[in-house]
């Protein structure tokens, strides 16, 4: 039986970035069925103890350049370190992703597009006609994917992320969560897969 894994991230994280196509083979070859809950992690962040890197020690981000370089090594891709367009708005870009899941599509080729967008390729995630270029390379809808993600109903349901996070114990981007557990950084898929193989059920406080 497929199981399921809700997917927490944002287009701003490079660590979702560096564990997107990793994530994504693993669903493939365990059949998992994957919730896309792109989330506001400065909202998170108030409310779980997190704080956005402008107001986090220099030691820690300078720590997080050393560790970006060193999993760019590992994972093998390309990783600008200060992309050209970040920080920026990401909200709409996140929501396009959501978009995309609510109107019957699997966004997948299409967040791996975006999250290569910001941090491989330089590109304006928060320009709607570079949205619109990815959208189309990924075979999707443009025209009618933009418009949803100003809908109601994905606003509202990306809203509902944050509030689904927090209930989640989710701390941060990304986060996997299956059976109640979180596995928080790409750097944690490992451990995520060898408890889909073994079937156990999910670890929580004790």
């Amino acid at each position: 039986m497929s199981e399921t894994i809700d997917y927490y991230f944002s287009l701003a994280s490079p660590w979702a970035y560096l564990g997107h196509a990793p994530f994504m083979a693993m669903r493939e070859r365990h059949g998992l069925t994957v919730n896309f809950k792109p989330v506001v992690l400065p909202k998170v962040f108030e409310q779980t103890g997190g704080l956005v890197l402008p107001k986090r020690h220099p030691v820690r981000q300078r720590y997080r350049l050393v560790e970006m370089q060193r999993w760019r090594d590992r994972r093998g891709v390309p990783l600008t370190i200060h992309p050209k367009f970040w920080p920026f708005d990401f909200q709409f870009a996140d929501r396009t992703v959501l978009a995309t899941a609510m109107t019957g599509h699997d966004p997948a080729d299409y967040l791996g597009l975006c999250f290569a967008g910001v941090w491989a390729h330089d590109l304006n995630l928060a320009d709607k006609s570079v949205l619109e270029g990815l959208l189309r390379r990924a075979g999707l809808d443009a025209a009618a994917i933009l418009a949803a993600a100003d809908s109601a109903p994905v606003i509202a349901a990306y809203d509902r992320h944050v509030e689904d996070a927090v209930a989640a114990d989710v701390i941060g981007s990304p986060c996997y969560v299956r059976k109640g557990e979180v596995f928080w950084g790409q750097d944690r898929l490992d451990l995520l897969e060898d408890a889909i193989a073994s079937g156990r059920g999910g670890y929580a406080p004790v």
